[in-house]
């Protein structure tokens, strides 16, 4: 028996409830997105919060290289950035080295619209957990943390959760 067989051979009935409770999480977070709260609630999708929040964590890049640290593919990539290309939130530069490739960059605009909605989602976080001791929000988002990178390692993109769960600075 492996590891996984003999954590379920004893556990049963909580990795039931966990994986109820995951499909809930689901659902619920899907439905009312997490967006966060007042005027920005469900102001921007999770690709777009995600492709700009990955632009503002480590730069300029071409759509490859977003694509890779996404753990996701290119043509993805191009067809999420396109409205943040043509809302402004993102623009589309000449690489500095070579100037027939194309680099993906967050706008000052994009990166107002982030920190607003970073901002919104915070206060509903704070919401959510507001009768929380801080080590619980701490073990809680850790255990998410482990969760997240687990998940995305079992599909075989090792890190890629992880490192867009990381928090918003």
């Amino acid at each position: 028996m492996d590891m996984t067989e003999m954590s379920a051979v004893g556990d049963t009935g909580l990795l039931d409830t966990l994986q109820h409770e995951v499909a809930v999480f689901a659902r619920r977070a899907e439905q009312t997105r997490l967006g966060g709260v007042g005027q920005v609630r469900n102001s921007m999708d999770r690709a777009a919060y995600l492709l700009l929040n990955r632009l503002d964590k480590e730069g300029p890049m071409g759509v490859k290289a977003l694509a890779a640290s996404m753990g996701i593919d290119s043509s993805t990539v191009t067809r999420q950035v396109a409205p943040l290309v043509d809302t402004g939130l993102v623009k589309r530069t000449s690489h500095p080295e070579d100037g027939r490739a194309v680099v993906l960059q967050l706008s000052p605009r994009g990166l107002s619209r982030l920190e607003e909605v970073r901002s919104s989602r915070r206060q509903l976080m704070a919401e959510l957990t507001h009768d929380w001791a801080p080590e619980e929000r701490e073990t809680f988002t850790a255990l998410l943390s482990r969760f997240n990178v687990a998940l995305s390692a079992r599909q075989g993109t090792q890190g890629v959760a992880g490192a867009e769960s990381q928090p918003a600075s």
